[in-house]
């Protein structure tokens, strides 16, 4: 190792090597298995295997998000305010992960389909909650590593990347593998057009974020950014055209191509985790603290307050306009056995990769208050950070845009067995609101002040006051 570089490092800006990088990102695709099973199944689970009213359930992902809203702070509080042993925030993979796995199995226990309704809708309700308790205990470390390993913006961004790819594999095998599966454990045909529909918009993750420290040059932080909203937009734009005046199931190519263009203009989503780090040293550069957990569960809490809303209103909505999840023909098969079978094999496999995740982080730059972190502080650095809120605001919008439409793309290639109210419900959520959601995004990166130079700036500042 050169002189210059053990100089960089000794200023916390670390060179990590690709096992780093790949066992960091294996956490990522852990609580991918899980979090895109509950995100894109667990509503269709619910009205469609246990016939929940579609109300209920929309009220309970709304709830369930919102108690998450007030305890993704503690968590993060409390963890700011520890330093474990096994590693700061390394530790609650490791301790997280057993619980979290339990917890995935137990969300669809194959004998609830058999209880009264009001049982069935008690068990959905712990169930739901406890699981997304503890996500929380093991999703907020884990975003808080990626402040630790290092302050070099370009091996953030490769992070960042390598991160999103495993994310990514996480949500095209469940996508994807979910309705398979399903279909092989009952034994039925499986619909390859459902199938790719579901997942295919997960494909632009592996060909652009490789790609991205390459595009950044290009492009620029926020031309990058608007050039995946712009071919995102043209994309909604295509399917709803072909679902509004076509036969879906005649221009499958012309669909999944266009399906391929709305998961580009997504994906902005995933790159919204890179602004985390950014946030987290603007903050310590002016408080002299590096609250990486604490603004870890902020994010955490605008994220998933982005797919609570987007749980909440589906259901809700879609009944109001005239499709009912519970009553129309269901999109998946139904036997209960089969959900549980496939979502305990997801939970068991997220479990090794978190401790893949465990062995393979590394923490090199963490620090602890003097003094413990209080809410009222937490909520003065949110008040004080213009860069925070901008991006919890993004936060919110762009997943709202990515989960609005997750279970509803299950019955967008066989639309037209559906009646003219059921399209249109289909059309709006799959097409409509997630294009209008892109385009606030885009103002909200607009409006975003931290450029990499100015960064730089903060970080050698940081280290020469530290220093």
């Amino acid at each position: 190792m050169s002189e210059l570089t053990l100089n960089q490092e000794s200023k916390g800006f670390y060179k990590l090597s690709w096992l780093q990088r790949i066992g960091f990102g294996s956490g990522d695709l852990a609580q991918n298995l899980i979090f895109q099973t509950v995100a894109c199944y667990l509503m269709i689970y619910l009205t469609t295997v246990l016939k929940i009213n579609p109300a209920f359930v929309s009220g309970l992902i709304l709830t369930v998000r919102l108690i998450d809203c007030f305890w993704s702070p503690i968590v993060g509080r409390y963890i700011d305010n520890r330093n474990p042993k096994l590693g700061k925030y390394r530790t609650y993979l490791l301790y997280g992960g057993i619980p979290l796995t339990v917890a995935a199995c137990l969300l669809m226990l194959p004998q609830a389909a058999e209880w009264s309704m009001t049982m069935k809708m008690i068990y959905a309700t712990a169930s739901y909650t406890v699981l997304s308790m503890i996500y929380s205990v093991v999703n907020i470390p884990y975003g808080s590593i990626m402040a630790s390993m290092t302050r070099d913006n370009d091996e953030v961004l490769i992070l960042t990347s390598t991160r999103m790819v495993c994310a990514n594999i996480g949500q095209i095998v469940v996508q994807a593998g979910f309705p398979i599966g399903l279909a092989l454990c009952v034994h039925s045909a499986i619909n390859w057009n459902q199938a790719i529909f579901m997942a295919i918009g997960t494909l632009p993750a592996f060909i652009i974020l490789p790609c991205l420290p390459m595009l950044k040059r290009w492009l620029g932080k926020k031309g990058l950014y608007y050039t995946l909203l712009v071919v995102g937009l043209v994309g909604f734009a295509i399917l709803f055209t072909i679902g509004k005046f076509f036969k879906v199931e005649e221009c499958n190519t012309l669909v999944q191509i266009a399906k391929v263009m709305t998961g580009v203009g997504l994906l902005v989503g995933s790159l919204m985790w890179a602004l985390v780090p950014e946030v987290i040293t603007e903050a310590e550069y002016r408080t002299g603290n590096r609250p990486a957990a604490t603004v870890n569960a902020l994010a955490g809490v605008a994220f998933k307050a982005g797919f609570s809303i987007a749980g909440w209103i589906t259901p809700l909505v879609m009944g109001w306009i005239g499709f009912n999840f519970a009553t129309e023909e269901s999109a998946l098969a139904t036997d209960p056995m089969a959900w549980f079978t496939v979502t305990g094999i997801f939970a068991v496999v997220g479990f090794f990769l978190l401790m893949l995740c465990f062995m393979g982080s590394k923490e090199n730059i963490t620090t602890t208050p003097e003094k413990p972190v209080t809410f009222g502080e937490m909520w003065q650095e949110f008040k004080a950070s213009k860069c925070l809120q901008l991006v919890l605001s993004i936060f919110v919008v762009v997943f709202l845009a990515s989960f609005i439409s997750g279970p509803v793309n299950a019955y967008y290639t066989e639309l037209n067995k559906y009646s003219a109210i059921a399209q249109n419900a289909i059309l709006i959520f799959t097409c409509i609101i997630p294009a209008i959601l892109l385009v606030v995004v885009g103002y909200l990166i607009y409006k975003y002040p931290l450029t990499d130079e100015k960064l730089d700036e903060i970080n050698k500042e940081i280290e020469a006051r530290n220093k």
